[in-house]
């Protein structure tokens, strides 16, 4: 299943227009994201809050991800401050699946940021967190927050941004987005055989794991007749024909 490093901000004195700074919304951001990646089926680590970028991409650097995903807010130069608004989802230039990933975050975000025009998928050849990383990188301006329209859009829709962003990154993965809801157990109920974990909700998803019978298994989720499961650090997609909850 598709693994994630989530990098929200670590700058804390970045303050917003305000009360509150950068580090603060986007790890409550992060926070938000977190049920709804875990019942879609993706796996995420989260950078340490104490350390810097450069500390989260060697911390991203030292493991297999599919993205990293990094999480901040803007501010104006200081001749502009409180004048700008918008968001910008960075991305490498020299990489098309980069490119793919930061257009669907723009596209989905067009449909709950007020001004949907100023949303945009920008090429960086600066930011060290989209460069630097082994993994397809992103980094999400997610509003200007020294405007004190954007701030208050980014204060009053951190679910909304949560569940939207997720959805772009089912969308890119190309697995269904579940909604989030309370994790649950269930029983494994077969003739005696294991119950396959597979990488998508279909017989044809391939086969990455196995449950035996009787197994206790977490259950994150679900979409159609499929549970999103963990088991035995496995994550992926069971038939809940033979799961009794």
């Amino acid at each position: 299943m598709p693994k994630v490093f989530l990098s929200p901000s670590t700058q804390e004195w970045n303050q917003y227009a305000t009360s509150g700074n950068e580090e603060l919304y986007m790890n409550l951001l992060a926070d938000r994201m977190e049920p709804y990646l875990r019942s879609s089926g993706i796996v995420f680590v989260r950078n340490d809050p104490s350390r810097n970028f450069a500390g989260a991409i060697k911390d991203s650097n030292s493991a297999y991800y599919d993205v990293h995903l990094a999480l901040h807010s803007n501010a104006a130069p200081e001749s502009l401050a409180g004048k700008l608004r918008g968001i910008d989802i960075y991305f490498a230039p020299g990489s098309s699946s980069s490119e793919k990933l930061a257009n669907i975050i723009a596209n989905n975000l067009k449909s709950i940021y007020p001004l949907p025009d100023k949303v945009r998928a920008v090429p960086t050849y600066t930011l060290g967190e989209v460069l630097n990383t082994k993994a397809v990188a992103v980094l999400c301006e997610l509003g200007y927050h020294d405007n004190f329209a954007d701030e208050a859009w980014i204060k009053n829709n951190l679910e909304n941004i949560a569940k939207n962003i997720t959805s772009s990154l089912c969308d890119y993965f190309g697995i269904p987005f579940v909604p989030a809801g309370a994790v649950r157990w269930g029983t494994v109920n077969t003739d005696g055989s294991g119950l396959n974990i597979r990488s998508y909700p279909s017989m044809s998803g391939r086969i990455i794991g196995s449950i035996p019978n009787g197994a206790t298994v977490m259950i994150n989720g679900a979409t159609g007749n499929w549970y999103v499961v963990g088991y035995n650090g496995i994550t992926g997609y069971s038939s809940s024909d033979y799961i009794i909850l």
